[in-house]
Order: C-alpha cells, then structure tokens, then sequence
C-alpha cells in the first residue's frame, strides 16, 4: 500500500477500510478517487472473509468536503468535459453504494459536504460527531444539488430540506439525525474504539448492536426549534413566494435565512427548488440521479457555475456577479431547459417507463 494514494485500503478483521486520503484538500474527489473507491467496493464484495465495509477520511477536518472544485471550474472555463465523465461515474457510485450488498458504514466526522454527502449518506450505517458539518452547499458556487442530494432532502422532515437545499447552511450532528441524513452520535473520542469493536462484528446485527453501544444522544442542534416557520415558508410554489414568507415571517431567523438566499444564484435556487420537487415524485433514487446528470449537464455550460467558483474559491471575494442577477430574470423556460433528456448522453440509471428490471 502506497500511503501517498489518495485512496487507501485495507482490511482489519471483517471489515474493509476505506480511506480517503487527500487530507489537505479536505479529502476533495476526483475521478480517480471515485473509481478506486467503486473497484474497493467490488473486491470487497467478491470476498466472503469481508462482512463490511467502513469508509472515512485522513485526517482531523472531515470526511470529504465535495468534488475538485478547482477542476471542475477549469474544465467548464476551457468548454472540456471531463467533469460530465467524472459525475457519471460518482453517480453511478452513489447508486451502488445505496444498494451496497453489505454493511457500508460512514464515518462523517467533521467536514462532509456535496460529494462527501454522496458517499456517506446513501450509506446503511452512517455515523455523525459533535466536529461533523454537513451539507449541499451547491447553491453558492452556481450549481444545483447533485450526488443524490436532491433525493434526500426531498426525504427529509416537511420543508427542512428546502431550507437547506436553498440556503447552503450546514447542519450539526443532531439536525443531520432529525433531516435524515445520518442514523446515530457517536462522539469523535470514541471513533477508534468503535473502530476496533467493528473488526470483530460478522452480521448486520452486531454491527447494528455494536454501533448503539458507542453511541450517545447528540449535542442540541437548531433545526428543531425552527419547524413551524420552516414548514410554512418553504412551501411555497416558488423561490419569490418562499422569500416574502421568510420577509414577513417576524421570525428573526428566518430573515437571515432570506439574506442567505439571495446571495446565491438566482437560477440555480429556482432549478433546485423545481429539482426537489421533481424528487418527491420520482421517488426512487436512480431516477434521481438521472434528473441530478441532466441538471448538472446543463448548469455545466452555463456562467454561473464558473462564477460562483471564481468568487468563493478562487478569488475568494465573495461577490459572484451571477447571470441573470435577479430571480424576476429567470423564466420557467429557462429552468426547464435543466431537465430536458440528454438522448444517448443519459446516465440512465433508472429503468425507462414501461420496462421491467
């Protein structure tokens, strides 16, 4: 084993480790690391001595704080499309850890962001510490959640989702419980305990007993105590209706949230909001994950993307000069066009209508 590799495996017991390990770059995905992880997971599928397997992040900062950012803003400024090669690989990641045959087990201790969420949270067991910060920040950079990040704020609690999915914010380790994005606190002390106690477990059930042994009640978070106002202005129809009723609330908190917004990119918060939606009623997370390529795709090629990258990850401003400026500028055409069908460019996931798998 190369300890350079920016993903590292190994076995301790019954379970098979994985490591992301670009901890200077808070652990950031690239392609070779999406597809190292995929062979990881099939030859610790093949292998019978392996009942589990457990995935983390070099490192004291966190578990993955998304995609390469920086090459992806490269990639778009110069028209390539190695991006598009490497989303239809880490979707197609996503989806097979989903539907993993064996415990998969995530480790989202500190930063777990974008593509950090996308390998952790479509996990069986996922574990959360009192240092984890989790989110879709996506709406910030120009882009729209992908990952199957869609899938599971649209599966949240009422309108947390929403809330999150629009504002960017990351959530502590008991709002990442109550939005469904996490199953149990285990507090960070504890990691190489748990760890330990993992190696010897060879059923789902001693994983599961094992887990609950170490875990503890979660520090207090804030989600909780802002459901009323939550629920009620996020659901509306619309970005515009959704931030009079924030305006108007007289909910502090919820004026803030409004601020939050409307720095991000107008048509990337109405194409997530109409992409959220969608999810609802496509239900499954393979055609999800198909609707997340055909927005990606699309926001690809637009300017907001690279913009939003330039401003709060180049440069470093943050002031995106988004185009168009103003949410009354985004027509519903406009956000349609984010989910026209690719033709022979589909990741196609999901069974077409009228199919049988």
């Amino acid at each position: 084993m190369n300890h350079d590799d920016p993903v590292l495996t190994h076995t301790e017991g019954q379970v098979r480790h994985i490591t992301l390990n670009r901890p200077r770059a808070l652990n950031a995905l690239n392609h070779a690391m999406v597809l190292r992880i995929d062979e990881a997971l099939g030859e610790a599928e093949r292998d019978d001595s392996v009942t589990a397997v457990l995935i983390s992040g070099a490192g004291e900062r966190g578990l993955c704080a998304g995609g390469d950012i920086r090459s992806i803003h490269d990639d778009a400024r110069a028209g390539g499309t190695a991006s598009l090669a490497f989303w239809r690989d880490e979707y197609r990641l996503n989806a097979r850890i989903a539907r993993y045959p064996k415990p998969y087990v995530a480790i989202m201790d500190g930063i777990v962001m974008g593509g950090g969420v996308g390998i952790s949270a479509h996990g069986d067991v996922r574990i959360v510490t009192e240092r984890s910060r989790v989110a879709m920040p996506e709406t910030g950079i120009g882009f729209v959640p992908d990952v199957g990040g869609t899938h599971l704020l649209a599966s949240a609690p009422g309108e947390l989702g929403t809330h999150l999915a629009l504002t960017a914010d990351a959530v502590v380790a008991s709002d990442a419980l109550l939005c469904g994005l996490a199953d149990h606190f285990v507090p960070a002390r504890r990691l190489p305990a748990l760890t330990t106690a993992l190696a010897g477990c060879r059923t789902p059930d001693e994983i599961d007993e094992t887990v609950r042994a170490h875990a503890s009640t979660a520090p207090e978070g804030e989600l909780a105590a802002h459901r009323e106002w939550i629920d009620t202005c996020y659901r509306a129809d619309t970005v515009e209706e959704i931030l009079d009723r924030l305006d108007n609330s007289g909910v502090p908190a919820a004026k803030q949230a409004a601020a939050a917004i409307l720095a991000k990119s107008p048509t990337a918060l109405k194409v997530t909001l109409c992409a959220l939606r969608r999810a609802r009623r496509l239900g499954s997370l393979e055609a999800v994950l198909d609707q997340e390529y055909r927005t990606s795709s699309s926001a690809f090629v637009r300017p907001d993307l690279v913009e939003g990258v330039r401003a709060q990850i180049i440069d470093k401003d943050r002031r995106p000069r988004w185009s168009p400026a103003d949410l009354a500028e985004v027509t519903d055409e406009d956000v349609a066009r984010f989910f026209v069908p690719l033709g022979e460019r589909e990741l196609g996931l999901a069974p077409a209508p009228g199919t049988t798998v």
